[in-house]
């Protein structure tokens, strides 16, 4: 099973469009064999972050075509890669609400073994921010960026950690 990340500006103000618009994109979804991993939608209502899990070649292809029948624009769609989690388990916390994202746009020199030794080297340092709770990370196959979720107290919490694992803020949002 692979994971494909649906990136998307919501274009809207209301919760309740984008409501219309996950009950627009979700079953686009099924309808191209793939499901739904989690899906995000930030604070502001501005942007949508979809995880899906499919089985076939080609899926990003087909889920696109999906999406758009069903009126919906997608920015990006791109394979990831779940780290710090087990996707059994993130599948089961469906209610797990983090209130932090954190895109970091990787450099252009990383290796996705590089990226995943650094992850490990620098992870034991959140123990300094205990009111930090690192949740998960997709990072995005092609190493373009990855999006990190957070519980804390506050958005300067998530910040603190993100310094004491030497690691950047390139877009910060706090979640619906």
């Amino acid at each position: 099973m692979a994971l494909l990340l649906i990136e998307t500006a919501t274009g809207v103000t209301e919760r309740a469009d984008v409501d219309r618009l996950l009950e627009r994109l979700l079953p686009a979804v099924v309808t191209a064999g793939a499901t739904t991993v989690e899906s995000r939608v930030t604070a502001d209502l501005k942007r949508l972050f979809v995880v899906v899990e499919h089985d076939g070649e080609g899926a990003d292809e087909t889920l696109r075509t999906q999406l758009v029948a069903a009126d919906v624009a997608v920015e990006d769609i791109a394979p990831v890669r779940l780290v710090g989690a087990d996707l059994d388990d993130v599948k089961a916390a469906g209610g797990d609400q983090p209130r932090y994202l954190v895109e970091w746009d990787l450099p252009s020199d990383l290796t996705m073994e590089r990226y995943l030794d650094r992850k490990r080297e620098k992870s034991p340092l959140y123990e300094q921010v205990p009111e930090v709770a690192f949740r998960r990370t997709y990072v995005r196959e092609d190493l373009d960026k990855c999006l990190c979720f957070y519980d804390a107290p506050c958005a300067d919490d998530v910040y603190r950690a993100r310094e004491v694992v030497s690691a950047p803020v390139d877009r910060f949002h706090e979640l619906a």
